[in-house]
């Protein structure tokens, strides 16, 4: 049976989060005036028809067995989509990725009080540090409806980090992604008939490429936060704010300036001192359901 290390599942969470800021400049892109809601749902529409071929490769699980949670899952999941389309209209690319990137922090509170997970020390002092790095690399003055868009994106990705220990084990991850937008399709679609504007099949394409990539994200999420506890490896989340720099510059032309080194110091020195720590301290893999 396969098995995976701390260490390994933070590496797999940088990866994932390198990959998830593609799908953030994607949205970022989208022309000004876009239907918010019906981008969304074809995010929903675009990630089933993917999904759909991989969902059969388990034919022991009974797919639409035990649903309650991805059902909730899905809807949290729908409501952070609508959100962070919006926030990334508002704000600079790194800005809110920025404000993303609190989701490791949220996660300790909301993890003791979900499952009482225990916090450490030093995973509570890397959060701490790694908030501070990303409040130097950003230099908040004000806050707007764009950060509290983004924070609560933040929010919702950390309750559906922890909300995947409530689901089904016999699924896997492609039944789980699937479900996850299946289940609010139809409240996706009632919005988007609600906003009531002209079909417009431009962000179609937009909605399939950025769907990609947060996928892969979604997927080592699911695949990761099964499996080791939230704490031992949040922290790796904050690295996907040098990704966001990097494409901020490339992309959209976001110069940023001399407190990046401090804030990026501040994000990755104390990662790699917590990674060192977890794979020392454990040492045994954890097994893969």
């Amino acid at each position: 049976m396969p098995k995976m290390s701390v260490g390994f599942a933070m590496i797999l969470l940088v990866l994932g989060n390198m990959v998830a800021i593609l799908s953030d400049a994607l949205i970022k892109d989208l022309p000004a005036g876009t239907a918010v809601y019906q981008f969304v749902l074809f995010r929903q529409l675009t990630a089933v028809l993917m999904l759909l071929p991989f969902c059969f490769l388990n034919k022991q699980a009974k797919l639409f067995s035990n649903i309650k949670w991805h059902f909730v899952r899905g809807h949290v999941w729908l409501l952070g989509a609508v959100f962070m389309v919006l926030s990334l209209q508002a704000l600079p690319l790194a800005t809110a990725n920025a404000i993303f990137y609190t989701t490791p922090l949220l996660m300790l509170p909301l993890g003791f009080l979900f499952y009482k997970d225990r916090l450490t020390a030093p995973s509570i002092i890397v959060s701490m540090l790694g908030f501070a790095g990303i409040l130097i690399v950003v230099k908040p003055t004000q806050i707007n409806m764009g950060a509290i868009f983004a924070l609560i994106v933040a929010v919702t990705m950390a309750t559906n980090n922890l909300l995947v220990r409530k689901l089904p084990k016999q699924h896997t991850v492609a039944q789980t992604l699937f479900l996850t937008n299946l289940v609010g399709i139809p409240f996706g679609l009632s919005l988007a008939f609600w906003e009531n504007q002209p079909l417009d099949w431009y962000p179609l394409l937009i909605a399939a490429g950025s769907n990609l990539f947060i996928l892969i994200y979604a997927g080592i999420c699911v695949l990761v936060y099964r499996v080791v506890e939230a704490h031992k490896i949040s922290s790796a989340e904050y690295t996907g704010l040098l990704g966001a720099v990097f494409i901020g510059i490339v992309w959209f032309d976001e110069i940023p300036d001399v407190s990046l080194l401090v804030g990026s110091a501040l994000i990755i020195i104390p990662l790699i001192w917590l990674a060192t720590l977890e794979s020392t301290k454990y040492k045994k893999p954890v097994p893969i359901e």
